[in-house]
């Protein structure tokens, strides 16, 4: 068991006493060292013997180090030079002695056995810390930078409503999650949700970045998923006309997302022109890379290799690339979204849509489509239609006019009991954002007519643009 030295006195040393006898595990001697009878507990603890006398007295002070083989020292006193007085006492007897004072009056120590924490700093933070918007951290844990903050989820975020396995986690990790003032069994399938309160683990200012991104609630998409863009060029299966519309649209969402920068990733080239083609739509333009595969690795090997290196927030791929067999089954199972480039240019959008389905399944997605479109500087249109008449969709378009609120976002909702699909045959210049779902690369009938699911018909359509986003399905 340690023994440790504790000198109290003054307006802190009452409520640090309390506090001593309420996180005390029996693991460790006390001496403490006392001129007020008020900071004496009424509580007893075998593991604590009290010393009342002046500290600056070094020959008392001398003899209760003497007495025992203390580990470190805490020193807490009203008076700059009472504190001065203790320090050179202690370091004149013990110069090695481990010491932990609190300062009020910005000491100027230079000596590495002396751990300086500053009252004022603590009162400041704590007081700061109250107010709203202000990331919480642990002051006194690891490097004493802020290595550890509690961060709460606001309605509205690009966070919210995403699990946890599909944010990236790059120098920081979330590792508790509370939900209506209980902890959550942490995994990877949780989904976070308005109001909920995680802690973090990672470097400063990673950290301070992080609660930035979560405490916005418009700008940060392709966040949280990565802060990079990914074009995917298969030069073998595109014909040049798609490839050069491909490669305008992605340079469009490259000027207008929020990401870093634009990768470029060309497997299997085939002619001189379409490469020198690709590469002087980016002459001198350094947040772009272009990667070429000469050795036709597969979609599959050069997403992994891509992916463990490059911080990948959206894949941008032409409607070609989903037809192809081993490229859809690993899109399938991605955890980033998926732009699909259809046949209306991307610059032409007037509006993001969306053809409500599953209330899950839009409720996650539901941040990202206001986050997209405040980007794209598009108004968003909401498809409420239901032939049957069956689904009550009202909580749903409830939550979507409350992030609309927060956004300060128009949006126009179209509830009718007509086919939706027929409604969305004859809209144009769309962005339509979907849900990314397995079923929708699985092997399907060629009628159409016989499916009554609005996004997987949806997803069928090669005519928009469509945006579709990782979700957790049952």
């Amino acid at each position: 068991m340690k023994k440790i030295l504790i000198i109290l006195d003054g307006i802190v040393a009452k409520n640090l006493m309390q506090r001593i006898v309420e996180t005390n595990t029996g693991e460790n001697y006390y001496d403490i060292v006392y001129v007020n009878d008020a900071i004496v507990p009424d509580q007893k603890l075998s593991n604590v013997t009290f010393y009342k006398f002046d500290p600056t007295s070094k020959s008392k002070l001398a003899m209760v180090l003497d007495k025992n083989i203390h580990t470190e020292v805490l020193v807490v006193l009203n008076s700059k030079d009472e504190m001065l007085s203790v320090i050179e006492n202690i370091k004149s007897h013990k110069h090695n002695l481990q010491l932990n004072i609190l300062d009020y009056w910005n000491l100027e120590l230079d000596d590495p056995y002396v751990n300086v924490y500053k009252g004022i700093e603590v009162l400041a933070n704590g007081m700061v810390e109250r107010l709203p918007n202000i990331p919480v951290v642990a002051q006194n844990i690891g490097l004493k930078h802020g290595e550890i903050m509690e961060i709460r989820i606001p309605f509205g975020s690009s966070y919210a409503y995403r699990y946890i396995g599909s944010i990236e986690q790059k120098n920081w990790r979330i590792f508790a999650l509370y939900r209506n003032e209980k902890l959550e069994d942490l995994k990877p399938s949780l989904i976070l949700k308005p109001n909920d309160t995680i802690l973090v683990i990672g470097e400063p200012k990673v950290l301070m970045q992080v609660y930035s991104a979560i405490g916005k609630t418009r700008g940060q998409f392709p966040m949280p998923f990565g802060h990079n863009l990914y074009l995917y060029l298969d030069l073998y299966l595109m014909k040049k006309h798609r490839v050069e519309k491909a490669v305008h649209e992605a340079k469009y969402l490259h000027k207008y997302l929020k990401n870093k920068k634009l990768v470029i990733r060309i497997t299997r080239p085939t002619t001189v022109g379409i490469m020198n083609f690709i590469k002087e739509q980016f002459r001198d333009d350094e947040s772009v890379i272009i990667n070429i595969d000469y050795h036709n690795l597969g979609f599959r090997k050069i997403r992994k290799m891509d992916f463990k290196k490059l911080d990948i927030g959206m894949i941008i791929l032409s409607s070609e690339m989903f037809k192809n067999k081993e490229i859809a089954i690993e899109l399938a199972n991605t955890k980033v979204p998926l732009f699909k480039l259809g046949k209306e240019p991307v610059g032409a959008t007037k509006n993001t849509l969306i053809v409500l389905n599953d209330t899950k399944s839009y409720e996650q997605i539901s941040p990202i489509v206001f986050d997209v479109s405040s980007q794209i500087k598009t108004k968003t249109k909401i498809f409420d239609m239901d032939p049957n008449g069956f689904d009550d969709k009202s909580k749903l378009l409830d939550h979507f006019e409350n992030l609309s609120k927060i956004f300060s976002q128009k949006i126009e909702i179209i509830s009718c009991d007509k086919n939706p699909i027929r409604q969305l045959r004859k809209e144009q210049n769309i962005l339509q954002i979907l849900p990314l779902k397995k079923s929708m690369f699985q092997k399907r009938f060629s009628w159409s007519f016989i499916y009554t699911n609005s996004d997987l018909i949806s997803f069928d359509m090669a005519k928009y643009n469509q945006l579709l986003i990782p979700i957790i399905e049952d």
